[in-house]
Parts: structure tokens; C-alpha cells; sequence
């Protein structure tokens, strides 16, 4: 019999001729895979920057037409069913949109944290010069819209969702800016993106300060425990990512348990993850051209698609290549490229599916539409996002504490206020956390909608008027 090699090669050789015989070039052979056809359109999709907020569109089209649909009774009993987790005596019990929104939108606050920690360090946020002007223009872009929302609600009811309007949804925010490609300046996406991760960090704290429960405080020490846990580590220098999710799963739980929102969990475990590589670029570019020196490949005889099969070395350097590649790759950017597709694609749509479900069953329109807490919420995002952000992003210009970024003007600067007024995401998590009556979290889901809507809609016309308004200036001249 043959040795299990020399059938192998024997295979092989016969499976080459038999397609030479066909004239199935084999270097291409992978290429003609019938996958490759299919699934080729879907990848390219989800790798566009605005795949995400489409996705985001049609689960929120889907919530509304389900909750409003001849079997609305069946979107609220399926995302109020219980699930409950067992471990021996202990028991977990919360309904699934629950789950959602303190379980996997921890992993949404958790890439939040990681980005922020990234631009804090290296990034748009990394320089006080650079930062302020975002940071100026996310602390206007939440003043303002809360002002808007109290002056409607002052003594209200609906008073405890001062809030919902303060915060700006980045996938979408940046998706819709995405739509213009080169015609805007990449400075004016730079802004947008930093000054979302600013919004951002202003809503976990907002959340972390007065949306929290009664503080169990056995809980916040054993909370404190793991983070310590994490923190060492860190200081140590281990890479080794299981030990931070083992870690960061304890924190949420214990988190859970302390009465502080479990999505601060994310946050806060995301500031513990290692930011540093085992070595630098050029040490990385140095060990990966040491080892194809020794990856020795002849077209014609041994770089077919099966070669790595066949050939021991080959397969030795492509996983001296990948080590490298974990080496150089940051702990922090691994976890960020990890999780960001599941968050973008899954998560915040499951999110959405779950708590956009305005069923207008039974409800009067001109009193919703005219209630204090809709009126306040739609045009807090509407008005207040873009008056704030500009106004203080003019004021710290005016006082030199910032300067616009290259290429950017004024109008620019209006037209990305206007798509702050975005919410919808963070707007609609803020309400879940701010009314437990129906009737308001409705009202406040139909003015983030109409808020975020038509906020969308006036940026988008606004900047495109502009990016008109330029190419007919650089036609003339």
C-alpha cells in the first residue's frame, strides 16, 4: 500500500491533469469557486461603510411594521419572553429584549470604550488642541437639545427624560456622511467621528451618574475586584485575551448585580485592555522578511493552490507569518476588528428590532405628535443638536481654544450638526432607561424617530446643497 503522503501527491497529480485536460488553469482554480459567486455581492455589501445603518433602517421598518401589523400581540410576547440562566442553586431570569439591551449592548458600550481609549490615546482625542474642538462641539451638542427638552417638560412627567435627546447615533451619523464620498472633506468626517466618540462618553457618564439604581455595595467591591483583576494584568503585560473576557464577564455580572447599568461594564472593561504590541512595526516588517526568504516557490512546479498540502515549509512560514501578525497587531485593535462586524451587523439591529416597536394602535396622533416629551425629543435633535454644536464650536474658535480642521468652513460645520441630530440608537437606549410608562416611552420613541428622521433628511439636503454650491464655484473659476 501506499504511504499516506504518496497517495496524497499521487491524488493530487491526477487531480492536476484532470484539470489541464479541461484547461482549468489550477493556479486560478479557487477563484472559480461557485461560493465565491455567491457570496461575493454579500461581502462587498457589508464591507461598505453604510451597510450598517441599512441594516439599521429595515430592523426599525420591521419593529414598526410588526408592532402595528394584524400579529402585533406577537412582537411584544416574543421580546417580553423569559430566558433564564442556571448555575446549580442560582437562577437569572429577565425577558429576552432584557437581555438585549443589558447583555449584548454591554459588547456595543464595550467597542464604544475601546474607541475612546484608541482616539484618547493616539487618535482625534489624543491632543487637547485637536480635541477640544469636538469636545467643545459634543458638550454644546448635549447642553442645548437638554435645555430644549426641559424648557417642554419642566415639571413634568416626563421631566426624567431630559436625556434622550443628547445623544448622537455614530453608525449613523457616519453612514450618512459616508454617501458623499470625496465631494466633503475628510476633515469633516474626522470631526464627525470624534465628536461622536465625545457624545458617546458624555452618555455613559450621564448613564453611569443618574441611571443607576439603588448601589449595592458588596456588588460595586467585587466589581472593583475584577477590574483590579484586569488592571494587573494589563500592568503585566499578558496578552492573552481569554483571561480579559473571563475577567470582563465577571465584572458585568457583578455590575449587574451593584445597580449601576451593566453596559457601564463595557466601558469600563474596555479601559483595561492592552493598547501596546509585543513589537513595532519595523521589527514586525524585519521577521516577516526573514521568513519568505526562506519561503522558496517555483511557479510553474509548486505554487498551485494545494502546494501548502504538500510542501511542510510552506506551512511552517505561513504560521510564522500569522504569529508575527498576532504580535504586531494590538490586543485592543484585535478585540476592536473582532467584535465590530457582530456589533454593527447584529447586535445594534437586534437592538433596534426590539425597542423601535411604536405600535400606533389605539393611539391619537395630534395628542402624541403635540405631547410634551415627543415635541421636546424631536426638536432637541432636530434643532438643539446643530444650534449647540455649532455655537460652541464657533465660541471655541472665537476664543482660539480650536480651529477648524484643513478644508472645512463653516457651512460644513452646520451640515454635520445637523446629522448629530441622529439619535436614534443611544436616544432610543437613554428612553428605555427613562420611562417604565408606556404612554411616554411611546411619545419618546415617535419624537427620536421623527427627530432622528428628519434630522437626517436636513443634513444630508443641507451638505448636498453645499457640495453643489462648491463644484459650481470650482466650475467657474
Amino acid at each position: 500500500m501506499l504511504a499516506p503522503a504518496a497517495r496524497s501527491a499521487r491524488t493530487f497529480t491526477d487531480c492536476k491533469e484532470s484539470m489541464e485536460d479541461q484547461n482549468i488553469d489550477p493556479m486560478n482554480y479557487p477563484k472559480r469557486l461557485v461560493a465565491d459567486q455567491m457570496f461575493g455581492p454579500m461581502l462587498r455589501f457589508f464591507r461598505l461603510e453604510a451597510a450598517s445603518s441599512i441594516l439599521l433602517l429595515f430592523a426599525t421598518f420591521l419593529a414598526l411594521v410588526w408592532a402595528n401589523s394584524a400579529a402585533s400581540e406577537t412582537y411584544a410576547h416574543f421580546w417580553h419572553t423569559e430566558v433564564a440562566l442556571f448555575w446549580g442553586p442560582y437562577r437569572m431570569s429577565h425577558s429576552l429584549v432584557h437581555w438585549v439591551n443589558d447583555g449584548l449592548m454591554a459588547v456595543f458600550f464595550f467597542i464604544v470604550g475601546l474607541e475612546i481609549k484608541r482616539e484618547t490615546l493616539v487618535g482625534e482625542l489624543s491632543s487637547p488642541k485637536i480635541a477640544m474642538l469636538p469636545v467643545i462641539a459634543a458638550l454644546g451638542g448635549m447642553v442645548v437639545p437638554g435645555l430644549i427638552y426641559w424648557a417642554f417638560n419642566h415639571g413634568g412627567a416626563g421631566m426624567n427624560g431630559w436625556a434622550i435627546p443628547m445623544a448622537t447615533d455614530i453608525a449613523f451619523a457616519i453612514g450618512a456622511i459616508a454617501v458623499f464620498g470625496t465631494k466633503l472633506p475628510v476633515g469633516l468626517r474626522i470631526f464627525l467621528a470624534a465628536f461622536a466618540i465625545a457624545d458617546d462618553l458624555g452618555a455613559v457618564l450621564i448613564i453611569a451618574i443618574f441611571y443607576s439604581k439603588h448601589i449595592a455595595v458588596n456588588y460595586l467591591l467585587i466589581s472593583a475586584g475584577f477590574a483590579c483583576g484586569m488592571a494587573v494584568l494589563n500592568l503585566l503585560r499578558i496578552r492573552f485575551i481569554p483571561l480579559y473576557v473571563f475577567l470582563g464577564f465577571g465584572l458585568w455580572l457583578a455590575v449587574l448585580g451593584s445597580g449601576i447599568h451593566p453596559t457601564i461594564a463595557g466601558v469600563i472593561g474596555a479601559l483595561f485592555i492592552p493598547v501596546r504590541a509585543k513589537y513595532d512595526a519595523e521589527q514586525f516588517a524585519e521577521k516577516v522578511n526573514t521568513v519568505m526568504d526562506n519561503y522558496q516557490c517555483n511557479v510553474r512546479n509548486s505554487c498551485y493552490w494545494y502546494s501548502i498540502l504538500l510542501n511542510r515549509d510552506h506551512l511552517n512560514c505561513v504560521h510564522a507569518v500569522h504569529q508575527a501578525c498576532t504580535d504586531v497587531e494590538t490586543p485592543l485593535q484585535r478585540l476592536e476588528h473582532a467584535l465590530h462586524p457582530y456589533v454593527a451587523f447584529l447586535i445594534l439591529p437586534v437592538f433596534a428590532c426590539g425597542n423601535a416597536g411604536l405600535s400606533l394602535q389605539g393611539l391619537d396622533l395630534t395628542e402624541a405628535l403635540l405631547h410634551p416629551v415627543t415635541v421636546g425629543i424631536a426638536l432637541g435633535l432636530l434643532v438643539g443638536k446643530p444650534v449647540g454644536i455649532a455655537v460652541f464650536a464657533w465660541l471655541a474658535v472665537r476664543l482660539n481654544l480650536a480651529s477648524l480642521p484643513e478644508g472645512v468652513n463653516w457651512s460644513h460645520m452646520i451640515g454635520a450638526g445637523m446629522l448629530g441630530g441622529i439619535g436614534f440608537t443611544m436616544s432610543l437606549f437613554v428612553s428605555g432607561l427613562s420611562f417604565t410608562d408606556q404612554a411616554l416611552s411611546d411619545y419618546s420613541k415617535m419624537g427620536i424617530l421623527a427627530g432622528s428622521i428628519l434630522a437626517a433628511l436636513a443634513g444630508m439636503a443641507f451638505l448636498a446643497l453645499q457640495c453643489k454650491r462648491q463644484q459650481a464655484g470650482e466650475g467657474a473659476t
